[in-house]
């Protein structure tokens, strides 16, 4: 997946196209850059800023989207209506989807967007916006009122689609944000730290974008991104003489693991796979020996509507039962680290075999009344009845009194578990 980040040169890296790369690194999609404006700034101010000329903003533009495929664009700093008008007449007949950060000033109270240029803005840039992401303030700069929920009833009346207010409410130790789509909206509520910081808005946007690229829906985007710009704030480290530049790193098994998901999500007719007890997708290290050694979801792959969603973090120790499974095998066949749980169907069982796939199984109803009074013990029980000698693809049972059938798929990593359901689908 390519992103790309429309934005200022910020060389301290805490924001700007800088800090677009590594939220786009952290999140698996490659990064693509055109800068609009170069500043000259570190961590306790902006001394200079320099707007890039409309005609190399306009042949960045045209190189970019002519040579790479865009699944998603950031719009950020537009410094004035010359860079607004290059922005627009190229990137207006994109069909990816558009974040825009409506940068208008900085956290050490530089002005980024001239005051001149804010008319155009609203009428070139918030129109492309599948998401705008502005905060109290720059909602209230855009809109003419303080209100909320007016702002954002405004500012999608100006064009954008889904509008996104951050810090809708605060106190010590929370902070909500405003969600407004097409046909609801919603409050979405997280922790806060005391941190002032360099980048978060950036890290929100940068996020969200890499998000939609890789088909999340808005409410999953705009949650990833809460819960990933708080642990940037929390792991923001002072490496200049000023405030502190956010930071977060994503483990390579994360990105996997997250990607995967967002491939299961994208599966045709996959609300069919989800059990009563829903779906939990893990990857584990190496010779994992505990849940927490093993990455999974913290709540479970649900259904909403005519979709799958995430509900939970990453996190490891996330899961229990379905880790629980990718422990038993890997003492076995220590390559085996990934697995997931989905609906028990026959007819999946009988394409397994046609392909070829190894397929073992066991009955819960000869589990001994000491191993099911143990609690999480039965899966450890099940699995280790049935391994051979043969490296597994899918272990199943038939259920028994008050437990649901169940189908769990293992590979050596995310992407082949995934590769294995698309076969017997």
């Amino acid at each position: 997946m390519n992103v790309l980040s429309i934005g200022g040169s910020d060389p301290s890296s805490g924001a700007g196209i800088q800090s677009d790369i590594k939220t786009f690194e952290n999140h698996g999609v490659y990064g693509l850059t055109v800068i609009t404006a170069i500043t000259s700034q570190n961590t306790k101010k902006i001394s200079k800023i320099l707007p890039i000329s409309s005609d190399i903003m306009k042949s960045q533009l045209e190189l970019v989207l002519n040579d790479f495929k865009i699944d998603a664009i950031k719009i950020g700093m537009l410094y004035d209506t010359a860079i607004i008008k290059a922005v627009h007449s190229m990137i207006k007949k994109q069909k990816c989807p558009i974040v825009v950060d409506p940068i208008i000033e900085s956290t050490t109270k530089t002005i980024l967007l001239k005051k001149s240029a804010i008319e155009n803005y609203k009428k070139m840039i918030i129109p492309l916006a599948t998401i705008i992401t502005p905060n109290r303030q720059e909602a209230k700069i855009l809109a003419g009122t303080s209100s909320i929920k007016k702002a954002a009833k405004v500012i999608q009346q100006l064009g954008a689609k889904n509008v996104i207010i951050t810090g809708y409410n605060e106190s010590k130790k929370s902070i909500d944000d405003f969600v407004l789509e097409s046909e609801k909206e919603y409050i979405l509520k997280g922790k806060k730290i005391k941190i002032v910081n360099h980048g978060s808005g950036c890290n929100y946007s940068a996020s969200i974008a890499s998000s939609l690229a890789l088909k999340r829906s808005i409410h999953d985007a705009a949650n990833y991104a809460k819960e990933y710009v708080f642990q940037s704030i929390k792991n923001s480290k002072k490496l200049g003489k000023g405030i502190n530049i956010t930071h977060k790193k994503i483990s390579r098994m994360q990105k996997e693991l997250s990607s995967s998901i967002v491939d299961f999500q994208n599966i045709k007719n996959n609300l069919k796979l989800i059990p009563e007890c829903q779906t939990n997708f893990v990857f584990s290290k190496i010779k994992p020996k505990k849940i927490s050694n093993v990455l999974g979801i913290s709540g479970r792959l649900v259904k909403a509507g005519d979709k799958i969603i995430q509900a939970g973090e990453l996190k490891y120790g996330g899961s229990q039962h379905v880790a629980t499974a990718v422990i038993e095998v890997s003492k076995k066949f220590p390559e085996i680290r990934s697995a997931i749980n989905i609906k028990y169907q026959p007819e999946l069982i009988v394409k397994a075999k046609k392909k070829g796939m190894k397929v073992v199984s066991y009955d819960r109803k000869k589990e001994s009344k000491n191993s099911k009074q143990k609690e999480n013990s039965s899966i450890s029980w099940g699995i280790s009845s049935c391994l051979k000698s043969t490296k597994p693809d899918i272990i199943f049972h038939k259920g028994d009194m008050g437990k649901e059938p169940m189908i769990i798929i293992f590979g050596i990593n995310p992407d082949e578990v995934v590769k294995k359901i698309l076969r017997i689908q």
